[in-house]
């Protein structure tokens, strides 16, 4: 695990929220990496392993993938094989049957992530954390999971703060509802990686959008959030 502020830049264009009418804008933002979600946890079938081997054959970048599904292990072998980078499930569908999920993430080459929703206690993923086989990084959904353009939900803030205090040296992901009028909560929270899909596929200038969020997780983590 790198230290936390060599990897203060982190931010993930959401691809989800332009491939189906603009396939060829993923790739003016893929040196920053993407996010996307998976079928039968939300009901959006969205993009799966076949595009991550596309876009790998183009990019070293960070593929950092969000599974919403209901059976993660199912995918970990096909995603792997495809290049996916980091693999993210969901605390909700695996209870207490999250060991052998993250073993098998590990072994196949990925970092590991967990996600929760907002009516998931944070409370719940401290044992992935806290093992000696622990995730890399966990998932704060600041909206609810399936559907884009939704509003930021700040009370979701306070698990933010909860996770950073509690694991200083974790990597806190937030998605949901980001952009240049949300960030600097998010980041004061305590979140160093950041998913933004409408705020940068709907803007004029997604590059001037990134700069603004990765700068101010910059300046959130130089004052120790």
């Amino acid at each position: 695990m790198c230290p936390l502020q060599e990897l203060l830049h982190l931010c993930y264009p959401q691809i989800l929220q332009i491939w189906d009418q603009r396939p060829s804008a993923c790739w003016s933002v893929v040196l920053i990496g993407c996010i996307w979600t998976s079928c039968h946890f939300v009901p959006n079938l969205t993009i799966g392993a076949p595009v991550i081997q596309s876009l790998r054959k183009h990019t070293d970048a960070f593929l950092d993938c969000h599974l919403m599904v209901t059976n993660p292990s199912d995918y970990v072998a096909p995603f792997a094989q495809a290049g996916a980078s980091g693999f993210t499930f969901h605390i909700e569908v695996v209870k207490d049957e999250w060991k052998d999920l993250l073993k098998s993430i590990k072994s196949a080459g990925m970092q590991a992530g967990v996600a929760l929703r907002p009516g998931t206690s944070v409370e719940q993923i401290f044992p992935l954390v806290e093992g000696e086989e622990h995730v890399d990084m966990v998932l704060v959904m600041t909206v609810e999971p399936g559907f884009g353009g939704q509003k930021f939900m700040p009370e979701m803030m306070a698990k933010v703060n909860i996770l950073r205090k509690k694991f200083p040296w974790l990597h806190i992901e937030v998605d949901g509802g980001l952009g240049p009028s949300t960030i600097k909560e998010a980041a004061q929270a305590g979140a160093n990686c950041i998913v933004a899909g409408s705020s940068v596929f709907g803007s004029q200038d997604p590059a001037g959008v990134i700069s603004i969020l990765r700068s101010k997780v910059q300046d959130a983590a130089m004052r120790g959030f």
